[in-house]
């Protein structure tokens, strides 16, 4: 039923403002791009289409609407964070092939205290630092069959909902994306949102700048959301039997060849991350890129042997990355190009000067709270593609830091917990069987009141040290 009215809602509403004149002082491309940007909005927030589909949509209409040329538009669909998050795709799928991130999810969790509360909070501690690297979704699906072996091993049957099985599930979708937060592959609307603010904008926020505010915000709300599981399900402090754990985890064996070779390539790779930023006039031009380290990793996945007469990583397990995601990214990136070029953006600009009186801290909390409330009910992929450029209008109007506006609006795009749509981790842990919908509102809504304030004020207080 959503799907069919946003679809129709999005049309007529296309048609209409094709239909009406443009407003005093907006040219009539901006108007165009105004009723193509609206119709994007939603279908995408709605679901109408495939996310992908809908991002065809400027390459169509925009030439048919005489705003662009097919060839400027299709231009308009590159970015070089592309290459970054495929490069990250790339990874990601080398290190669920050998078997690496078990091994990390089993060693944190298999040291836990055991008692229900320290099982609870190793798991979204292990989750967090594997979704800084694997995509939140990936990581959701590589640590719920742990947990299910985990419950089963405790007596809980499938399908049974107790305060352990609720704050185990809840706790792992949440840590996967919080965790993702941290830096900038861990999810792909993090690399959206720079994408848009550098197109917007001009300013570029790198892999290193990224993780100057997503990582704290990770260090802080991973024991905030922990509490808050603890609080809302009821979950006791009393014990668990060790053996009976080590037994459902399992061991995770000697190290393969292609895990001792695969580990250098990751740890290379990240501290490429972090040191090239800081390297950048000693490099060769370009090197610094983010996007070029991550490709740069990736095809040594492609060359290094494995140790069992293959590489690393070949294409047929390479064609598994999330090219849907990437094309959604260049529709995102192609309407923020035609906003740009309409001159839609210097129009909005002009009629937000009026916000130059509110208090900037003030704004971003605003912008910061409606963003989560939105991508409770659409995808966080689309509501950063929707509202980033809406949010680079705001920096422009004002002349305001383009950090304090942009990371808190980005971050907000992926911070859902009330509601199995609001992320794919959410509705992993509900396709489980172990919540109900109440369950997880019980939580989420507090973690999302929490999280506005928590996001807002880091940002803004590391924004003021490093100053």
């Amino acid at each position: 039923m959503r799907e069919r009215l946003g679809f129709w809602a999005g049309l007529a509403g296309f048609c209409l403002l094709l239909l009406l004149p443009a407003p005093d002082g907006m040219g009539a491309d901006a108007w165009r791009v105004t009723a193509l940007a609206f119709l994007m909005a939603c279908w995408w927030m709605t679901e109408a289409l495939p996310l992908t589909a809908t991002a065809l949509l400027p390459f169509a209409l925009l030439p048919l609407l005489g705003v662009s040329t097919p060839s400027d538009v299709a231009a308009s669909y590159y970015s070089p964070i592309l290459f970054l998050v495929l490069g990250g795709a790339f990874m990601a799928l080398a290190i669920g092939r050998t078997g690496l991130h078990r091994r990390l999810a089993l060693a944190i969790v298999g040291r836990a205290p055991a008692s229900p509360r320290a099982l609870l909070l190793a798991f979204m501690v292990a989750t967090a630092m594997l979704s800084m690297i694997v995509s939140n979704t990936a990581t959701t699906l590589i640590m719920m069959p742990v947990v299910v072996a985990i419950l089963t091993a405790t007596g809980s049957p499938e399908g049974e909902r107790n305060p352990l099985a609720i704050a185990l599930t809840l706790g792992v979708a949440y840590a996967a994306t919080i965790g993702g937060l941290g830096t900038l592959v861990g999810s792909p609307t993090n690399a959206i949102a720079a994408g848009l603010v550098d197109k917007l904008t001009g300013f570029r926020i790198d892999f290193l700048t990224w993780a100057m505010f997503g990582l704290p915000i990770v260090v802080m709300a991973i024991p905030l959301a922990w509490l808050l599981l603890i609080r809302t399900t009821g979950l006791s402090a009393g014990k668990l039997d060790p053996k009976m754990l080590s037994d459902a985890i399992g061991s995770p064996g000697p190290w393969s060849s292609a895990e001792r070779r695969l580990a250098p390539i990751v740890a290379l790779v990240v501290c490429a991350w972090i040191t090239a930023p800081l390297l950048g006039g000693a490099l060769p031009p370009g090197l610094a890129d983010d996007g070029v380290i991550a490709i740069l990793g990736a095809l040594l996945l492609f060359v290094v042997p494995a140790g069992d007469g293959r590489p690393i990583l070949v294409w047929k397990e390479a064609k598994a990355a999330p090219w849907d995601i990437i094309m959604m990214f260049g529709g995102g990136l192609a309407l923020a190009e035609a906003i740009t070029r309409a001159g839609l953006a210097v129009w909005l600009g002009e009629r937000l000067t009026m916000l130059n009186e509110v208090p900037l801290v003030v704004m971003a909390l605003v912008l910061t709270a409606f963003i989560i409330l939105v991508t409770e009910f659409a995808s966080n992929v689309a509501s950063a593609s929707g509202f980033m450029p809406v949010v680079a209008g705001l920096m422009i109007a004002t002349g305001a830091d383009p950090l304090l506006l942009a990371m808190p609006t980005a971050i907000a795009a992926s911070w859902g917990f009330m509601l199995p749509a609001g992320t794919a981790p959410n509705a992993i842990a509900f396709a489980t069987g172990r919540l109900h919908v109440t369950d997880m509102l019980r939580a989420g809504l507090w973690l999302d009141l929490a999280g506005t304030g928590l996001i807002v004020a880091t940002v803004f207080i590391i924004r003021a040290i490093a100053a």
